[in-house]
């Protein structure tokens, strides 16, 4: 069996670092050991666009700048057809050519579930025999779950901590002070469990919403259609789910911190003595939950929040903005 080559074009950032990993694919055993030369690219084919017939068009005219027998392209974007169904996998036999959506794999194992599909893509368009148009689309209710935990997943809301440290510390600061201020511990005392829960679900909500409008990371449809009013409506529940977990992960980290920082400075048996009424451990932890929140809201907002690439990175719609701006650069200088 004659050696294959095998070009692997794919999007910038993640879908790059996976198809990076990719480039030792082998063929399933039976075959010829070595026989598939696998060329990583990275090039942003789907910028711009969700049709997947246009990225199979992009991909076949950049298979013709490459000594290439077939190509595969991965995207971090959503694809669907012409019934709005969301697409996994598309092929071009004849071309052989095909796309594969990431998103579409669910996020879990993203990088054995690309390995896989991706190997089987390989094989299916170098038989010669397989002739017919392959598209496999989800489930229309559940596929379009499947994607949109792809898609927050994608953006990994556990790196916006980084992008968030200024506030972070800010927070922690904020939080340092009023641990041991004694109206916080007068106001903590007299709050419900309930009205404790409400002032986390705001605290979150509002720096969330700081993190939206400072970034301007809300996307708006580029025109009246049903598919762009969707699309919109995807890349913003994305963003949102991805910002809401990003900073909830900050709101459990600053309230262990202030759990240990209160557990250590403070003794309860002079707290309850302020009080006049017994204080113990318990209303350690009610207090640091209550200095969570109020140090969220007070030292992430007022500390201002950074423009940083890792909050970029947590919506679909500036990555976008960033592959538009990259193909512009790309075509003024020819020579990147």
């Amino acid at each position: 069996m004659k050696q294959l080559h095998v070009g692997l074009v794919a999007d910038p950032a993640l879908p790059t670092q996976i198809a990076r990993e990719l480039g030792d694919l082998d063929p399933p055993s039976g075959d010829d050991p070595g026989s598939w030369d696998i060329d990583v690219v990275s090039e942003p084919f789907t910028v711009d666009c969700e049709d997947v017939d246009t990225a199979l068009d992009r991909l076949r005219d950049e298979a013709e700048g490459h000594d290439w027998d077939l190509v595969v392209g991965l995207t971090e974007l959503p694809l669907r057809d012409d019934d709005s169904r969301y697409l996994l996998v598309q092929t071009d036999p004849e071309q052989r050519t095909a796309v594969l959506s990431l998103p579409a794999l669910g996020g879990f194992r993203l990088e054995a579930r690309a390995r896989h599909a991706v190997g089987e893509l390989v094989e299916g368009l170098a038989d010669s025999s397989t002739q017919e148009e392959r598209r496999v689309p989800l489930a229309r209710l559940g596929g379009r779950w499947r994607v949109l935990l792809g898609m927050v997943l994608a953006n990994r809301p556990w790196l916006l901590v980084p992008g968030l440290k200024s506030a972070l510390v800010a927070a922690l600061a904020t939080g340092a002070v009023a641990t041991i201020n004694s109206t916080v511990w007068l106001l903590a005392d007299s709050l419900s469990w309930w009205r404790l829960m409400i002032a986390t679900i705001a605290s979150i909500t509002l720096v969330v919403a700081w993190l939206v409008i400072d970034g301007e990371l809300w996307d708006r449809p580029d025109d009246d259609s049903s598919e762009a009013r969707d699309r919109s409506r995807l890349y913003n529940t994305s963003t949102l789910i991805t910002l809401t977990a990003g900073v909830v992960i900050c709101y459990v980290a600053l309230y262990l911190v202030n759990l240990v920082w209160a557990l250590f400075v403070l003794d309860p048996s002079v707290m309850g003595g302020y009080l006049n009424r017994s204080f113990g451990h318990q209303e350690q932890f009610v207090l640091a939950w209550f200095v969570a929140s109020a140090a969220t809201v007070g030292g992430g907002l007022g500390s201002g929040l950074e423009s940083d690439d890792a909050i970029r990175a947590a919506t679909y719609s500036k990555r976008e903005e960033d592959r538009r701006s990259r193909l512009a650069r790309d075509k003024d200088d020819p020579a990147r």
